[in-house]
Order: C-alpha cells, then sequence, then structure tokens
C-alpha cells in the first residue's frame, strides 16, 4: 500500500450525522467547477446533482449496503457503497475529494472494499457500473483489474435526481472483477 495515501486513513461506516458532508463530498468530486479540480468529473457530460440528502441516507439504512466513509484528521475525504447481492457485491457511490485525487488514495479505498466485500460476505465478485463514455475513469478501473463487459443499461433520462445530460449517448457499463 502507497504509504502517503493511507497516512491518517480512518474507514467507518457511515451514519445519519454523514449524510451532509457526504453528499458535499460527492457532489464536489462530480459536478461543477469545482469537480474539475480532480479527474473524475462528469461536468462536461451531466449538470444537476449527482446524489441528494435521500439518496445517502437510504443506502446508510439498507440492511444489505455499507457506506463506507474514509476520514483524515477527522475530515470525510471519500467515500464508497458496498452492497451484497447474493455471489458478488456492488460498487458504487464512490467520491475522493477532489483535492486529494490523483494521489493514490483512491487504489487504498477499492482495495479496502473489496477486502471488505470479501470479508463480510464471502463474495468472490465485485460488479460496478460506470458510464460508457467516461474512457478514463473505465481505463483506471481496468487497471485495477476490473473488465469490461460490454453488458449496458440505459441512462435514465429525465429523471434529474441522477443529473441533467449535456448528451443524449449515455448509458452505463457493467465491469467485473474476480475477488477469488
Amino acid at each position: 500500500m502507497d504509504t502517503a495515501a493511507t497516512a491518517g486513513l480512518t474507514f467507518r461506516d457511515a451514519t445519519d450525522a454523514d449524510v451532509d458532508a457526504l453528499v458535499a463530498l460527492i457532489e464536489s468530486a462530480y459536478r461543477g467547477d469545482a469537480s474539475r479540480a480532480g479527474w473524475t468529473t462528469e461536468a462536461d457530460i451531466l449538470e444537476g446533482q449527482r446524489t441528494d440528502p435521500e439518496g445517502v441516507l437510504a443506502v446508510i439504512k439498507s440492511p444489505d449496503s455499507r457506506l463506507l466513509t474514509v476520514e483524515r484528521d477527522g475530515r470525510v475525504v471519500a467515500c464508497c457503497q458496498l452492497e451484497h447481492r447474493g455471489t458478488h457485491a456492488y460498487f458504487g457511490m464512490f467520491a475522493v475529494s477532489p483535492a486529494l485525487q490523483g494521489g493514490g488514495l483512491g487504489k487504498v479505498i477499492i482495495a479496502e472494499a473489496e477486502r471488505m466485500a470479501r470479508e463480510t460476505w464471502g463474495v468472490d465478485e465485485m460488479h460496478m457500473t460506470v458510464i460508457s463514455v467516461r474512457n478514463d475513469l473505465i481505463a483506471w478501473y481496468e487497471r485495477r483489474g476490473y473488465r469490461r463487459t460490454g453488458r449496458m443499461t440505459p441512462f435514465p433520462y429525465g429523471d434529474e435526481r441522477f443529473g441533467v445530460p449535456q448528451r443524449d449517448d449515455l448509458q452505463f457499463e457493467l465491469l467485473v472483477k474476480e475477488l477469488g
């Protein structure tokens, strides 16, 4: 593990008290001008919100999910959702503070999420969906061992809870990693 990236990190499950901080983190990583400080921005393909307090709280409250919260020096700097889905776990709602992107923190978090999914649920695969036009992000996941499946699901056009698309060719591709 990258010791600089892991220095001072605390991993814990999110609580109701974390909702506002987590919504702000997720929005800052993906939407608006603030997100352009990092490389995970979706500002050029989606406007509007990425999530809302209700969506975050639903993940926290779900008995089959956990919202892993990552803190450094008492401040929330990253998060990700893990959801148990039978023989696999779903990885989503992944956000790293834009100011900390590119320093190895994401690699550390995804590795810890995979370890936790294996240990907690005994799953042998991790699944995720990524907007198919996000080639840089998909390539990053491929370097972590995820493979493209070519299995697509439609983007929820018209449901502004997921953002306001700026193009008409958005869809989600399923990426899978064997956890072995």
